[in-house]
């Protein structure tokens, strides 16, 4: 007989929550993925490892107002909020994405109070890209 695998949240293993808060993380990675329809700010550390994250869809915007400014800014300001607490002092900035929350996003990470090291746009580019479809016949 196998032995039953133990679930890593249940309360029998003794972890209960998250235990990522007792890091202090002096500098962090601050990544913006804004697209139409939705702004992603996602704060890891300089390993990678994601610290914490919120998007306009978290923040509680739905349908079309989760790709305008004001939900941007909101999700950044949930985003950094919770990693203040882990006295983060320094952080680089990716934008990605051709979306309306990158000013805004960014605007709300400079009030945060947080030094930027750079804030670099790291959108994707195609060196000439997908292969068009044919021409049409009529």
């Amino acid at each position: 007989m196998t032995k039953p695998i133990p679930r890593i949240g249940s309360r029998r293993n003794g972890r209960i929550g998250s235990r990522k808060n007792g890091r202090r993380i002096p500098k962090g990675v601050i990544h913006v993925q804004a697209s139409f329809n939705n702004t992603i700010v996602t704060v890891t550390d300089v390993r990678g490892q994601v610290v914490s994250w919120a998007s306009a869809g978290t923040s509680g915007f739905k349908g079309t107002r989760r790709g305008t400014p004001y939900a941007a800014q909101a999700a950044a300001v949930n985003a950094i909020r919770t990693i203040i607490d882990q006295d983060i002092q320094r952080a680089e900035v990716m934008i990605k994405g051709p979306g309306f929350g990158r000013d805004a996003a960014l605007r709300a990470i400079r009030r945060s109070g947080i030094l930027l090291s750079f804030v670099r746009d790291v959108t994707p580019m195609p060196h000439n890209g997908c292969r068009p479809p044919k021409k049409r016949r009529v």
